[in-house]
Formats: C-alpha cells, sequence, structure tokens
C-alpha cells in the first residue's frame, strides 16, 4: 500500500555553488576550467518536446514531439576574467576591453544541493554538466549609489548544441546525484572537474558514463624509472598509460600521446631524463582518485 511523507523520504533540493568554466582546446575538448565565484542562480529553462498531432481517419493518427533543445539564465554577481571571450569580448590593450565579437562555446558545471527532512541540506547534492554553450549579450544594469546600495547582478542567458553520447541521444546536460553515485568513482569524477590532480577538465558524456557506471582498475599501480624505459608494476588490468617527456619548458607526450598498454609503456625506448607518466581506464572501468595523480620518473 503507497504510503506518502514517510520519514526521511521529504527531499528536496536548494542553493547553487562550485561553478566552473570551462574553456575548448582546438579539438573541442574541454581540458581547461576556472572557478566561478558569486554565482546567485542557474534557472535551466528547456524548449521544445512540444505536441505536433497528426489526424487521419476522423482520429489522432499520431502525435510527433518536437526536438528538445537545453537554455538556462545563470546569474552571478561576477564572472571569471577567462569569460570575457564567451561574452563577445576582447581585450585589445591592458585595461581597455571592446564587446560585440564573436562568442565562443564553453562548458559549464554547478553544484546544487540535496536535503531531506532528517539532516536538512547536508545529505548531498547534484553535480550538473553541461556542453556545447553559448551565451547571449547579457543586461548591465547601472544605477546611483544611494542609501541602500546594491552590487549589480548580472544575467546571461546560455543556450546549447547537445553533444553525442554512445547508444544514445544527443544531450547537453549530465545530472550525478551523490546520494546514490558510487562514492569512489564519485571522488574521481570531481578530481577531474575541480583540478585535484592536473588542469580542471569537463570530461565528454561518454567518460563520465565510464567513471560512475564503470568498475575501478588500477590496484597498487607502480611507475620507476628504468634503463632507456619505464617500468611498470602492480595489478594494471583494464588500464592505459601516457608517457610524456620534459623537454625544458613542457612535457610532451612520446609516440603523439597515444595512451599505450602496459607492455608498450614498458618496451618504449625513452631518452635520458624526466617523464610523466599518467594512467586512464579502458572503456567501462574508471582509475580511483587515489591512484590517478601521474607519475614522474627519471629514465637513465
Amino acid at each position: 500500500m503507497l504510503t506518502w511523507d514517510g520519514i526521511g523520504e521529504k527531499r528536496f533540493e536548494t542553493g547553487v555553488d562550485h561553478g566552473v568554466l570551462y574553456m575548448p582546446n582546438e579539438s573541442g575538448v574541454y581540458d581547461d576550467g576556472v572557478a566561478w565565484n558569486g554565482l546567485t542562480g542557474v534557472s535551466q529553462t528547456p524548449t521544445g518536446a512540444e505536441s505536433n498531432k497528426t489526424y487521419a481517419d476522423n482520429i489522432v493518427y499520431g502525435n510527433l514531439i518536437s526536438a528538445e533543445e537545453f537554455g538556462a539564465t545563470v546569474t552571478a554577481y561576477t564572472y571569471p576574467d577567462e569569460f570575457a571571450a564567451f561574452n563577445g569580448e576582447v581585450i585589445v590593450a591592458p585595461g581597455v576591453t571592446i564587446g560585440q565579437q564573436p562568442r565562443r562555446t564553453f562548458g559549464f558545471s554547478y553544484r546544487s544541493l540535496v536535503g531531506d527532512d532528517i539532516v536538512g541540506q547536508a545529505a548531498g547534492y547534484k553535480l550538473h554538466l553541461v556542453y556545447g554553450l553559448t551565451a547571449a549579450p547579457s543586461e548591465k544594469a547601472y544605477a546611483t549609489v544611494n542609501d541602500s546600495p546594491e552590487m549589480i547582478e548580472f544575467s546571461w542567458e546560455f543556450t546549447s548544441v547537445p553533444v553525442g553520447v554512445t547508444d544514445y541521444a544527443q544531450t547537453s546536460v549530465i545530472e550525478v546525484d551523490s546520494t546514490t553515485t558510487d562514492p569512489g568513482a564519485l571522488e574521481t569524477l570531481e578530481d577531474l572537474l575541480y583540478g585535484a590532480s592536473g588542469d580542471p577538465q569537463l570530461p565528454t558524456p561518454d567518460e563520465v558514463i565510464a567513471i560512475v557506471g564503470g568498475t575501478p582498475t588500477a590496484t597498487n599501480v607502480t611507475v620507476t624509472g628504468g634503463v632507456a624505459s619505464v617500468a611498470i608494476g602492480g595489478t594494471t588490468t583494464n588500464v592505459r598509460f601516457t608517457v610524456a617527456a620534459w623537454d625544458g619548458s613542457a612535457f610532451t607526450p612520446v609516440v603523439g600521446g597515444t595512451e599505450v598498454s602496459e607492455a608498450a609503456a614498458e618496451a618504449l625506448v625513452l631518452a635520458n631524463g624526466v617523464h610523466k607518466v599518467s594512467l586512464s581506464a579502458t572503456a567501462g572501468n574508471y582509475v580511483p582518485a587515489a591512484q590517478a595523480n601521474p607519475f614522474y620518473v627519471n629514465v637513465t
């Protein structure tokens, strides 16, 4: 028999924080993120999914549903300097900005709190990951300072071009609920989003699904320097490695940045010097956050 409003079943969402702006590289990968401070609101406003009925034989013969499109209104008291390029602004000289310039696409993530009737707002949170965004021009309402001064609140309308997801229709947004997601997988995802072990990045929907729906792969992996190669030990089933060499100013991936297997990584002929070895997982798996940090080794 159905019951309503049981203890611990009164759930709600509130708040918005942990905003991050992600900038795509030349390949469209969101591999560079910056914190977005001062968020005051994110209102998702999807459109479409409208009924379009067709009539025949004096009845409703079919009902086609229009495509659904993602939209959002974002409000904040400030925004990252890096957002200027996505807001139609270009800095032409120190302190000088021109507007009405071409607007680039970007990625965005934020967090909302999940509460219930037992622990209040501390029950958990949801991560909202949004892709392919474009910001429309925003209103800036300047007013005289008076006896009730207020900070200017900026507002933007975000629209999106959805991205592909294997075995599913394209999507613009993914939500991850901390109250039901595996804690280890959630930690790994957040390490990527917030840059715990490298530059903050927004993983693709397929990568998110692989992390939160996959199984951990690496166990006690070790990487040490060897003679003209790196030595890899531990349990490395379903693990791939990327080896990059330090050229004096940056780490340059070896063999074109291709991820290689353990045996291939150990067999690479490397020049002497410092190398960085990063772990990644095959499809359906993920590398636990505690083992996701890159290894730095000296090849002799």
